[in-house]
């Protein structure tokens, strides 16, 4: 697959957007064999897991830091969304696929954290 840069995007808007690639060309085939009696969780996992792309875009064309908590917000809610779909009475997906799903978020997340740090201190990263 070929990833094209979108010139006026910030490169760590672009950076984070190609480690979340990692996470949802994991997870989609999943979803999509996961039960037909799931889909509700199904599509409310695919929901909060394809607009995340859209908030990384947002928040890297505003540049308003308030845009990089929503991104936060819903990181966590799909992280909480991950792991309610591995419970064990309900099996939407394994044990391993959300333990490897939330580490490659995690990568993500990190990637995050570091540009919200970055926000926070003027520019500078690590205040």
């Amino acid at each position: 697959m070929t990833i094209i840069r979108d010139q006026n995007s910030t490169p760590r808007g672009l950076a984070i957007i190609e480690k979340y690639e990692d996470v949802v060309t994991y997870l989609y085939p999943i979803l999509q064999r996961c039960p037909r009696k799931h889909g509700n969780v199904r599509d409310r996992i695919m929901t909060v897991m394809f607009d995340q792309v859209g908030l990384f875009y947002e928040a890297a064309k505003s540049g308003q830091p308030s845009r990089l908590y929503a991104a936060d917000a819903n990181m966590a809610t799909l992280r909480f969304w991950l792991r309610f779909a591995a419970h064990p009475e309900l099996k939407i997906i394994t044990r391993r696929q959300e333990v490897v799903a939330l580490a490659r978020l995690a990568e993500a997340g990190g990637m995050l954290g570091k540009w919200i740090a970055t926000a926070k201190g003027g520019g500078r990263a690590g205040k």
